[in-house]
Formats: structure tokens, C-alpha cells, sequence
């Protein structure tokens, strides 16, 4: 009887929910707390989209030289508010369409 107790304590004190995942909250620090990125806007010519070239220097494993690597993400700006070379800040959000998922905050 006394083991039947014990694992029915340990199945109430499992943090993660019936489809698996960990019912710790991840999912709402990661809405209060967005990743965000600074990059340069390289092209405005969509509707409410533009263009952000994010730059960051990454040591080489090898030849320890710092490289440049630069990626292009698209962000949502509501209102066509920023123009071409505009430094902005942008932050992550629920996917927008297949290849947005950032908006600009700043």
C-alpha cells in the first residue's frame, strides 16, 4: 500500500503537464522578455515589412580572426515608418507570415 502512495505523490509533484511539456512558465518569460536584435535597414520597398541586416563579429575557431557575418531578417513596421540605412531595434514575436517574425521597436 505504502508504494502505491509514493507514486501516486511523485505523479502530483511532476511539474510537466499531460502533453509533455514543462508547465513552468517558459513560453510567458519568453513573451516578457522578447529576444531583440540591433540591425541597419537595407531595403523598405514591402508593405509594413523592412529589411533588417543584423551584424555581428564572430571569432574564427581556427585563425582566431574576428569575421564579419551579417543575416537578413524581416521585420514588421506598421505604417512604412523607417527608411533605407534607419539603425533600429528589432524584437521577436509570434510568426507574422512564413519568413516574418520580428518587429521593430525602435
Amino acid at each position: 500500500m505504502n508504494n502505491k502512495n509514493e507514486t501516486t505523490e511523485g505523479t502530483e509533484k511532476n511539474p510537466a503537464s499531460s502533453d509533455g511539456r514543462l508547465s513552468d512558465g517558459a513560453t510567458d518569460t519568453a513573451e516578457k522578455n522578447p529576444h531583440t536584435l540591433r540591425g541597419t535597414v537595407v531595403s523598405d520597398k514591402m508593405k509594413d515589412t523592412v529589411t533588417v541586416a543584423v551584424t555581428r563579429y564572430v571569432k574564427h575557431p581556427k585563425y582566431k580572426k574576428f569575421v564579419k557575418h551579417v543575416k537578413r531578417f524581416l521585420a514588421h513596421d506598421a505604417g512604412n515608418e523607417k527608411k533605407v540605412g534607419d539603425v533600429v531595434e528589432i524584437a521577436s514575436t509570434k510568426p507574422i507570415s512564413k519568413r516574418k517574425h520580428f518587429t521593430v521597436v525602435k
